[in-house]
């Protein structure tokens, strides 16, 4: 298996402004995807999962979730600082996701390997 980093996140830090002012949910983050590899990000309900999947695809809710810190590398690309369209461009393309809810996402006749490899 090669061992090219794909996709590396580092220190990811993210906030939402509330009425009350900002608020930090994700303290840190660091992880790294090699080529040819799948991650699942798993835990308790509220731990960031969901708010590290939207901030690697750029899918934070506008203008109260926002990147304050960190890198997001894409094969060395910075997606924390593509502008909105060519990171529309990337998604699906280059990079995926699968949210919790499968049942809205994915085909029910397929197997989870068709789905990941795009072959469903």
């Amino acid at each position: 298996m090669d061992s090219e980093v794909v996709l590396s996140v580092r220190n990811l830090e993210t906030e939402f402004l509330t009425d009350s002012g900002p608020v930090q949910v994700l303290h840190g983050v660091s992880f790294d995807v090699k080529k040819g590899r799948t991650l699942g990000l798993v835990g308790e309900s509220g731990c960031g999962k969901s708010v590290t999947s939207m901030s690697i695809m750029g899918l934070l809710p506008k203008p109260y979730g926002r990147i304050i810190g960190g890198e997001i590398l894409y094969r060395g690309k910075n997606l924390a600082a593509l502008p909105a369209q060519e990171m529309y461009a990337m998604r699906g393309d280059r990079i995926s996701i699968i949210f919790q809810d499968p049942m809205t996402a994915l085909k029910p006749s397929a197997h989870g390997r068709q789905t990941i490899d795009g072959s469903a």
